[in-house]
């Protein structure tokens, strides 16, 4: 619910603003109190809330929605792919990510998709020189096609993609390579690779898309499966590395730790989160000045941080 500013009363009146979240589930998402939080910031009569959605309902939903006049939506898992069918148009780069999380309304009464996940994960990489530097990303996953996406905006060098399925590795591949992007080399590899080791240890940035070390998918054998690709192959990590995770529960990761040991800069999936949350209230708000600060806070608060 959206609260008014410096005060604890509820801001909900009958024009009150509607936005949300659909997914599922979306019980654990941060979204309604970093969203609210900067509501509030805002001074605005809207309220954000999450609205849980099966497969097969989303269709419906997104009409019955779009019918009460909701303002905008964020989509995650499992609609991210799916929702395309649905919109009336579709962003550049929700067609090449072959996903979409941001909609916001037309005039037509339909719903327009677009991206801002690689606005989520770039802006925390933004300030440094990233001309001709090498990364490696772990996953060829949803969330890998945005990182990479991103990686190409930044003109690195080269970008390694590290996958355990040669067919989803090379559908990747072929996907993501672009002649926009001509300046960086996009490679992959195998997991079990025998110049992996090269690759950890020459590399600039290296970003965990995987849900490897997350709070409640450890399983098996924990020494071995707390870390990405395995504890072993971290040794020849160098301290020069800056380590991206996307995950933010738990905080940190223990492949974080690790780093953090070796003295690496490390970087968590909390302010992706909140970078990309603070990019889809500007689409809807058309306002440029959005309290990120504000919603980092709430997004803490929340994980008891």
């Amino acid at each position: 619910m959206s609260f008014r500013k410096g005060s604890n009363m509820l801001k909900i009146s009958g024009e009150t603003t509607l936005i949300g979240l659909l997914g599922e589930p979306v019980s654990h998402s941060l979204s309604p109190a970093m969203q609210n939080a900067a509501i509030a910031e805002l001074d605005l009569d809207w309220c954000y809330v999450a609205l849980p959605c099966p497969k097969e309902d989303l269709e419906i939903v997104l009409k019955s929605l779009r019918t009460l006049n909701f303002k905008g939506l964020n989509i995650t898992i499992p609609h991210k792919e799916n929702v395309a069918k649905f919109c009336s148009s579709l962003s550049p780069i929700s067609k090449r990510l072959q996903a979409t999380n941001t909609l916001t309304p037309n005039e037509a009464g339909g719903w327009n998709g677009t991206n801002t996940d690689i606005t989520g994960f770039t802006t925390p990489l933004k300030g440094k020189e990233w001309d001709q530097k090498t990364a490696l990303v772990i996953g060829s996953g949803g969330s890998a096609r945005a990182v990479v996406a991103g990686l190409q905006e930044l003109k690195l060098g080269q970008i390694t993609i590290i996958s355990r399925k040669i067919t989803s590795l090379n559908k990747f591949l072929v996907d993501l390579k672009s002649k926009d992007y001509s300046s960086t080399r996009l490679q992959g590899i195998l997991h079990e690779d025998q110049h992996l080791n090269k690759y950890i240890q020459n590399a600039d940035l290296i970003v965990n898309t995987t849900p490897i070390g997350m709070k409640g998918k450890i399983t098996g054998n924990s020494e071995i499966n707390s870390m990405p690709l395995g504890n072993k192959i971290w040794e020849h990590l160098e301290s020069k590395t800056i380590l991206y995770d996307l995950i933010y529960t738990p905080r940190p990761t223990a492949w974080l730790k690790y780093g953090e040991y070796l003295g690496c800069e490390l970087i968590d999936g909390l302010e992706m989160l909140v970078q990309q949350g603070a990019a889809s209230l500007r689409l809807w708000s058309n306002q440029d000045d959005i309290p990120i600060e504000a919603m980092r806070k709430a997004a803490k608060s929340t994980l008891n941080l």
